[in-house]
């Protein structure tokens, strides 16, 4: 075919380095931006033909997230806005993985086992972050759409939770939202007003952009929200570097604030990952102790909120909180104890939280590390939306229906949204009139320490019950068991990387001193009966 040749013929533009070989996972492709050029090409042909296949627009994102500047990466979105279907993501493996001669055989073995029809027209939309790499790889991914005669719309520089919202908004022909980044400005902007109406004056929030294009929406967004909220932002990007000593990844890391964050004593702060779609929350006390508020806590204020609303309206909704194991076991206990609220435990990674969050009526889901959302199914929306319309329903009923359909615009259900997820918490806070200290005191958390142990193959690790327990190597999970007896309060977990020979150690306890030292008993059970290579884990200071 001659629409193969050409492609052929353009893709020979972008070569493939010798001997690299790439896998697709949870965050798409992602390495050092100079190795991905190919990919990037690749990736917006597969993109014709998943749009081809699905009948729908696909989105492409081009950014690395929470990376260093030097990286970037790339991720495909499905037509209402979600990630990629797990079976494509083999495609994509197999395809940025071709040599050139056998691009076209990758290319007709898809279509062939797909039963695409290639006479029909294919749409696709792209976005990209702040990189210096982002724009030539985008320019990659447009002209691999081209080059398999697919229609392609730039949206430019736009948060991934954003890209994700447009590409819901198309193909829901508007029912979820104007396509257009004012029309999400908009939506946002509209729903956080009418939630924080009644609400005192609250202090400025200090953000954190991550130098990144978080820091750009944000500006673009303040002046929609007509003075309700006032933000001092850090980390604009003028100056620092993307991700460096900044940005939701380190401060959770580092468990400290940002470079350039003036904090004063008891003054709510957050910080936006590289693409804006994570987001953590932290202060100092009045000893000038850090505090950080991570997505477990996230998790508890918003599922409180909504449960409080659902009881208010006298909907019979189940709601439901959806975490992994790293989530600190303080706030388990405390959303099934104190909140009476259904919690899931599943594997690491969103797609596996997203997936069972859609199981309940309302599914709160994040992930310790500040990625999440709220999923409404069609059916509580239905439920809300007709009781708000009740005339005949008591005024409070109705009242907290017509609140819990603004926090249904108010939240991005797509995906993980950084600035989604800050309006909601920050209209939450007004709301309940809570300080970020009293929201942090809502449950105190476990001490918890996660460590990294190099082994020479990580696969000797095998993992069950949301990666909590061990299979394998033989020994290893009763040497586990018998630490976690030791301590008061105590739970660790090892569980495989998923791109790299290392074992990461999770362990939580009582104190601070019984964290650390459960940490490293068990990284040095996982050097000894998992392979270890290099010195052994030593005790923590």
């Amino acid at each position: 075919m001659a629409q193969f040749e050409a492609t052929y013929q353009k893709s020979a533009q972008y070569p493939k380095p010798a001997g690299l070989v790439l896998q697709y996972g949870t965050a798409g492709f992602r390495t050092n931006a100079k190795q991905l050029p190919h990919v990037m090409f690749r990736m917006g042909l597969l993109a014709v033909l998943r749009s081809l296949r699905t009948r729908a627009t696909i989105g492409v994102m081009v950014t690395a997230s929470h990376n260093p500047e030097e990286d970037n990466g790339v991720k495909l979105i499905d037509p209402m806005g979600e990630m990629l279907e797990l079976a494509w993501e083999g495609y994509a493996t197999q395809l940025a993985n071709a040599e050139q001669d056998g691009l076209v055989t990758a290319l007709r073995d898809i279509i062939e086992r797909e039963a695409i029809n290639m006479d029909h027209s294919a749409s696709v939309f792209v976005g990209r972050d702040t990189r210096p790499s982002s724009q030539s790889l985008s320019q990659a991914v447009q002209d691999g759409v081209s080059a398999l005669g697919g229609h392609c719309q730039d949206f430019g520089l736009v948060i991934t939770p954003q890209l994700h919202y447009l590409v819901c908004c198309q193909n829901t022909q508007g029912r979820y939202g104007d396509i257009s980044v004012e029309g999400y400005y908009k939506k946002l902007s509209e729903a956080f007003i009418k939630i924080t109406k009644n609400a005192p004056p609250r202090q400025p929030l200090r953000v954190d952009g991550a130098n990144g294009i978080g820091a750009l929406q944000l500006k673009a967004l303040e002046p929609y929200l007509q003075g309700q909220l006032t933000v001092l932002l850090t980390n604009d990007g003028s100056t620092g570097k993307l991700n460096h000593l900044c940005g939701a990844d380190y401060v959770k890391v580092q468990q400290g604030a940002p470079q350039g964050m003036e904090m004063g004593l008891g003054e709510r702060c957050c910080s936006f990952d590289g693409d804006g779609d994570r987001i953590v929350y932290y202060y100092n006390d009045d000893k000038g102790r850090f505090h950080l508020l991570d997505g477990d806590k996230i998790a508890t204020l918003i599922s409180t909120f909504i449960k409080e609303l659902l009881t208010k309206a006298g909907l019979d909704l189940q709601l439901g909180v959806v975490q992994t194991a790293y989530a600190n076991g303080s706030s388990t206990h405390y959303l099934q104890d104190n909140m009476k609220v259904i919690v899931r435990c599943v594997k690491t990674g969103v797609k596996h939280l997203h997936h069972v969050a859609l199981e309940f009526n309302v599914g709160v889901y994040f992930e310790a590390n500040g990625h999440g959302t709220v999923l409404f199914s069609k059916a509580a929306e239905e439920k809300i939306h007709q009781l708000a319309k009740d005339a005949s329903a008591a005024e409070e009923r109705r009242s907290a229906a017509a609140q819990l359909e603004s926090t249904i615009n108010l939240i991005n259900q797509t995906v993980g949204d950084a600035i989604s997820d800050m309006l909601l918490i920050e209209a939450v806070l007004a709301v309940k009139g809570l300080t970020v200290q009293q929201w942090d005191a809502i449950y105190t958390e476990l001490p918890n320490r996660q460590l990294k142990v190099k082994v020479a193959d990580r696969r000797v690790i095998n993992t069950t019950d949301a990666e909590r327990k061990t299979t394998s190597p033989a020994g290893l999970q009763e040497a586990i068991d018998e630490l976690n007896r030791k301590y008061r309060l105590a739970r660790s977990f090892v569980r495989p990387s998923g791109t790299e020979d290392v074992v990461r150690v999770y362990a939580e306890a009582e104190t601070r001193e019984t964290a650390d030292a459960l940490a490293h008993e068990v990284s040095l059970a996982v050097y000894r009966l998992a392979g270890g290579v290099g010195e052994e884990p030593k005790p923590l200071n």
